[in-house]
């Protein structure tokens, strides 16, 4: 029996909703605050508010990828693509243990990215002014668009088979991090501080005295040290946008429609203990129980309930007047409960031989081997590139930690399948050499986590240095080449001991003949490590006259400078 579209008030004579029922649905709000605050804790917290003086190791005190830990899609398709499990990311193993006991709890009482679609569909309802309406009824109900996340679930794991982890472009925690952390809170900041910056230009000390206080209890909270800017931002936020506004049609449209995590819990939760009955001969129809239903799951009376879609709200029984729902320890599921999907096989065919095409399609026009973009940097710890494709899983933790602005999403320096990878973007912000907070965070283990010794190297240990690439010089744009004007400055910055970096005492002559002497500078290849301090630095504007590349990282045994090859040395 098809449920009516027409909702009617809750009747006077209804019973009420069981009191345990009532202090859960309670509780799951608190839980979604706490764990939304949490995660925003956090990512706030990923902000170096540190020094590097003294040359002591960088160390990162808070878990920050504790959520992307406990995500089994990114134990599941890292396990698929590298056939291993990264460390920690056993820990997911608890929510598969969780969603195994109470259905699809981490949806609806943890997930931030579910959370905060779940205030935005709230706050924007369904166009056409009814809260309770027959709108909201029929938006809440269960329809074939909900399958498209368990074909995308379908089309990733089987890309990750292939040896891509290309799935963690649609994780719920990598894009809550990557759209948040690379887009909203720098944006949040910019508009903090420029404004911050207008009121201090005024002449009212009053305004200026206490515009600086609040900047300073900012910067100690929320706010970050320095603007930070990254690469592609706007696309990014965009699609933020774009996700959230679309449940003013769809009520918690991503975790319906799109979410491959909450397809691959749906799934797990089929054999949840926990679950719903219902007494169908007690349903009036009133659909009270489809006005703010989260998961659209079918929870009214005449159909049945779908387990691997519910996010275990409660709305549904503590709305229901006529005492139709109930969830119980193991219910009775033969009348109340849908085991099956209803998928097309043709559907999901097709998605299978998509995310298996993917890899093909992708690397024959962009190929890994191929080396074609020069300015691939990746940070320092990072596996062999096509190793890094099967583990990073794009979730941006480590550009958000990333003290000196330099790692950035990349968009498609390596093809399509590295979409939103990280790069090091020299010019931006170099690669600090006592850092190693990018490895200390990476949840999947694309960059290893490394020691400053490993990382700098030790002569005396015969540990050698880790290269993240090579410094060239275009003598073209360099002042002491081409213009005779002195100029040290990346000689000066250049961190390693002893500098990469030499210079030549020359005399050359300035246009009128007079003589003027000046220190062109050379790198040492042996001693470079990439770190682009050098590029950061230079005085040359647009383009600088020394930069640098990936070739000489120490990740690949192929993409090495000439001179180094067996072939050239014999």
């Amino acid at each position: 029996m098809r449920a009516r579209f027409k909702a009617k008030k809750r009747p006077g004579s209804g019973l009420p909703a069981r009191r345990i029922i009532s202090a859960l649905r309670n509780t799951r709000r608190l839980s979604q605050f706490a764990f939304f605050f949490l995660f925003m804790f956090l990512l706030v917290r990923t902000e170096f508010r540190g020094s590097f003086a003294g040359g002591a190791t960088v160390r990162m005190p808070y878990p920050v990828e504790a959520f992307l830990l406990a995500d089994p899609f990114v134990a599941l398709m890292t396990f698929l693509s590298t056939h291993a499990v990264y460390r920690a990311l056993w820990w997911s193993l608890g929510m598969v243990a969780l969603t195994l006991l109470f259905g699809r709890v981490f949806c609806g009482w943890i997930c931030p990215f579910g959370t905060l679609h779940h205030f935005f569909a709230w706050l924007f309802p369904n166009p056409g002014g009814a809260t309770t309406g027959a709108r909201r009824v029929r938006a809440n109900m269960t329809h074939d668009y909900q399958n498209a996340k368990y074909y995308l679930l379908g089309a990733f794991l089987v890309a990750a088979v292939c040896g891509s982890a290309i799935g963690g472009l649609f994780d719920p925690i990598c894009v809550c991090v990557r759209a948040i952390g690379l887009g909203v809170l720098p944006a949040l900041n910019y508009i903090s501080g420029r404004s911050l910056d207008a009121v201090s230009q005024t002449n009212v000390h009053v305004l200026q005295t206490t515009t600086d206080a609040t900047r300073d209890a900012l910067v100690a909270t929320v706010l970050q040290p320095k603007q930070y800017f990254f690469h592609q931002t706007w696309i990014i936020g965009g699609l933020l946008f774009v996700v959230l506004l679309a449940n003013r049609w769809i009520p918690r449209f991503w975790c319906r429609v799109l979410c491959p995590l909450g397809a691959t819990l749906g799934l797990i939760a089929r054999n949840a203990l926990v679950g719903m009955e219902k007494d169908h001969s007690k349903c009036t129809d009133c659909n009270l129980c489809l006005v703010d239903c989260q998961g659209a799951d079918s929870p009214q009376g005449g159909v049945k309930w779908r387990r691997d879609e519910c996010h275990v709200c409660l709305n549904c029984e503590t709305a229901c007047p006529e005492d139709v729902i109930k969830f119980r320890w193991l219910p009775n599921r033969r009348s109340s409960t849908l085991t099956q999907t209803d998928m097309d096989r043709r559907k999901t065919l097709v998605t299978a031989l998509a995310g298996a095409a993917v890899l093909p399609m992708a690397r024959t026009s962009d190929t890994l081997d191929a080396n074609y973009y020069d300015r691939l940097i990746r940070p320092p710890g990072s596996v062999a590139e096509r190793d890094f494709m099967e583990r990073c899983i794009r979730c941006a933790e480590c550009m958000k930690v990333c003290p000196n602005n330099a790692l950035h999403p990349a968009f498609l320096e390596s093809g399509i399948e590295g979409l939103w990878t990280p790069v090091l973007i020299p010019r931006i912000g170099y690669c600090e050499p006592t850092c190693v907070l990018c490895g200390q965070v990476c949840p999947t283990g694309a960059i290893q986590k490394i020691t400053e010794e490993q990382k700098l190297g030790n002569p005396v240990r015969r540990v050698e240095a880790i290269k993240i690439g090579t410094a060239f010089y275009d003598h073209g744009r360099c002042l002491p080449w081409s213009m005779a004007t002195p100029c040290i400055v990346c000689e000066e910055f250049c961190p390693t001991s002893p500098k990469a970096i030499w210079v030549e005492e020359v005399d050359v002559p300035d246009r009128n003949g007079q003589l003027v002497h000046v220190q062109r500078p050379h790198v040492d290849p042996k001693l470079c490590i990439g770190c682009g301090a050098c590029e950061k630095v230079c005085p040359v504007q647009d383009r600088p006259a020394v930069y640098v590349t990936s070739v000489g990282e120490s990740r690949s045994k192929t993409n090495v400078i000439l001179l180094e090859t067996s072939n050239y040395n014999r």
